[in-house]
Parts: structure tokens; C-alpha cells; sequence
């Protein structure tokens, strides 16, 4: 079964900068061609962070509060709480079952808890720095089927897991996806388990996070446009 989610809010993009005044430039820029945007830990250390998130919300855009919550459950829950009602569409947790079910228990209405289930960034040898012995899908199923169990509204995955993630728990959870390429000729960077956007949507992701790749192209609004006709054409 595929959500109902509008084409265009399918993408979301990672305004992954130093300042508001950089993301708002960027967004201002992009138009119409992005409807959906993440806004995480750097642009929070650079102030401004909820004037941002207001300034998002009041031109109708939907915004993903990337900041994947850990500390002790109460404190998680208490950091939800204040989130609930800005207007954010989604927020994070990157801890334990207590803090995981905490943050579901304290979203309000409108607000989905993500659990962050493995960064795309890290790879086996990474998993195995950390002390993981079992492989990453196996933690990323884990990690998935307990953020059901917990109340969590969706998870965060590498496109390469979202697979055997739908075939576990079928179609309840939503999977955002981060480490989206384009193309298969991307430059080297710090996503070491990226898929391309078709393939992303073939093994079942709702959302594409996608950043780099529109906002360092020669011509960011033309880049998402033309990503935005990519994932459309899917869902013709």
C-alpha cells in the first residue's frame, strides 16, 4: 500500500547551513519547488532556530525538527512538550526504549516522533568501532519494530534497509530516508549508505532527505524541480 502523501511534499530538504539568514536565502530561492524542510543541530548552535522554524511554518511549509533527542526520558519528553505545538510535522529520537516512548507520549497532536534507527553515515566497520555485533539490518529492524511497539510514528533508515523493514512491519511506520543521491556518479562525502531516489521509492520510502545535491548545484531551483519530476513521475 502506498501513503497518501501529496508528490511534492515527498522531498525534504536538508537546510544543513551555518545561519538562518543562509536558510532562509536558500529558501527563498527555491520557491515553490520544495514544500518540506529539515532544520537540525548546526542551525540551532547558530541561533535563530525557532524564528526559522515560525518563518517556515507561516509560509505554509512543512518542517522536520532533526535534533534526535537522547537524555533521560523525562527530559526527552519535557523537550517534545515544548516542541508540540510550533507547527513541526516531525521530530527525532535517538535513544533507548524509555526515551523513545517518553517523546511518543508527550508529542501532541500534528507532531510525529521519527526514531533515528542507524546514521547513514556509519558503516559495518563504524558499528563494529561502537560495539554492535550484529549486523545493520538487524539493528535497524530491531530498532524499527520497537518504535512501533513504543508509539512512534515513523523511523529514520538508510533506503538500503526501508526493504526488509516494509516485509517486518509492514506498511504502520513511516520511513524517512536520508542519504538520497541522485545519481550514481556522486561525489565523495559523508553518507556511506546512499541509494538513488528511484530505488528509495521501490523498496518503500514515504520521504526523501536530500541536501548536497540541490543546495551546492549550479542552480539549486532547477535541481529540485527536476527531482521533484523524478518522484512525481513514481506516483503518476
Amino acid at each position: 500500500m502506498t501513503r497518501a502523501i501529496p508528490a511534492e511534499e515527498r522531498l525534504i530538504l536538508a537546510l544543513d547551513v551555518p545561519t538562518a539568514g543562509e536558510a532562509r536565502a536558500i529558501v527563498t530561492g527555491l520557491g515553490d519547488t520544495v514544500r518540506f524542510y529539515k532544520i537540525g543541530l548546526e542551525l540551532m548552535m547558530g541561533g535563530e532556530y525557532f524564528a526559522l522554524l515560525d518563518w517556515l511554518t507561516a509560509r505554509d511549509n512543512k518542517v522536520f525538527v532533526d535534533l534526535k533527542f537522547f537524555d533521560i526520558p523525562a527530559t526527552v519528553a519535557a523537550a517534545v512538550r515544548n516542541l508540540s505545538g510550533r507547527g513541526a510535522t516531525f521530530c527525532t529520537v535517538h535513544g533507548n526504549d524509555a526515551m523513545m516512548e517518553a517523546a511518543a507520549e508527550a508529542a501532541g497532536d500534528g507532531l510525529d516522533i521519527l526514531a533515528v534507527t542507524v546514521l547513514t553515515s556509519l558503516d559495518r566497520g563504524d558499528m563494529d568501532d561502537l560495539g554492535f555485533e550484529a549486523d545493520i539490518g538487524r539493528v535497524v529492524l530491531s530498532r524499527a519494530k520497537r518504535a512501533l511497539a513504543l508509539g512512534c510514528a515513523g523511523v529514520v533508515s538508510s533506503g538500503l534497509e526501508v526493504e526488509a523493514l516494509r516485509e517486518a512491519v509492514g506498511d504502520e511506520l513511516i520511513a524517512v530516508c536520508p542519504g538520497i543521491r541522485p545519481g550514481l556518479n556522486r561525489p565523495a562525502d559523508d553518507q556511506k549508505r546512499a541509494v538513488d531516489i528511484e530505488q528509495a521509492f521501490d523498496l518503500g520510502a514515504d520521504y526523501l532527505v536530500i541536501g548536497r545535491p540541490i543546495r551546492t548545484a549550479p542552480d539549486p531551483a532547477a535541481a529540485a524541480a527536476a527531482i521533484q519530476q523524478r518522484i512525481a513521475a513514481k506516483f503518476a
